[in-house]
């Protein structure tokens, strides 16, 4: 299930006294049941146990799950509420455009892999759109498309993996967007053009990319 998902953690601080599991578990099946919801799975005893629920509101829909510990001593709340994976494309044609000629080159992050693979992932097809635009609309543009990683784990793995996700997305233009195969060349150069630090999760993110280079 996509979506977004928030999870709370519970630990009594009464050893001698604290709530059983079937109490905890009867408690949030009786809280979802009230407001129209109801309870798919349940397997509560003494010792523990877990129960799962779902609610339908209109368009949305929230499920729930209790996993409970340590005769009820500690539980867990996770709380999904489902959605579609939004979309985003985080620049386009011509901002690639203006991008390369300022540059000369332009980074796109609207295309997905997942992790350590190198299968371009159906969510990238409208990055890969506008790439096709980008090349309709200059036809004297020529690019080298080159992946790039983060620095996490084995470098030659790393350099290996870029180029075959460069790949993948030349094969996906040429094959998919009819952009001739002679206007394309794939490299990899893996985490050794970094754009951000590779000590948070949000500047490997960045590093983790696609970039359109001049040729």
């Amino acid at each position: 299930m996509e979506g977004r998902c928030t999870r709370i953690a519970y630990s009594s601080v009464n050893e001698e006294k604290y709530p059983s599991p079937i109490q905890v578990g009867r408690n949030y099946q009786n809280a979802i049941k009230k407001i129209g919801g109801v309870v798919i799975y349940e397997e509560l005893g003494a010792g523990g146990g877990v129960t799962t629920m779902k609610l339908v509101q209109g368009a949305g829909e929230v499920w729930v799950r209790v996993g409970i510990g340590n005769d009820g001593r500690n539980y867990q709340l996770i709380v999904a509420e489902k959605a579609g994976m939004e979309q985003q494309v985080t620049a386009d044609a011509d901002a690639w455009k203006s991008d390369i000629g300022a540059t000369g080159h332009a980074a796109v992050y609207g295309i997905y892999f997942d992790t350590d693979q190198s299968v371009v992932k159906p969510q990238s097809e409208p990055a890969l759109q506008e790439i096709a635009k980008l090349l309709q609309k200059e036809p004297k543009l020529n690019i080298r498309v080159v992946g790039h990683t983060d620095s996490t784990g084995d470098l030659a793995h790393n350099m290996t993996l870029s180029e075959a996700r460069a790949k993948a997305v030349v094969e996906a233009l040429t094959t998919k967007h009819a952009v001739a195969a002679a206007r394309l060349t794939a490299h990899g150069v893996g985490p050794m053009a970094p754009v951000a630090s590779n000590d948070t999760e949000e500047g490997r993110a960045k590093n983790r990319r696609v970039e359109l280079v001049k040729k």
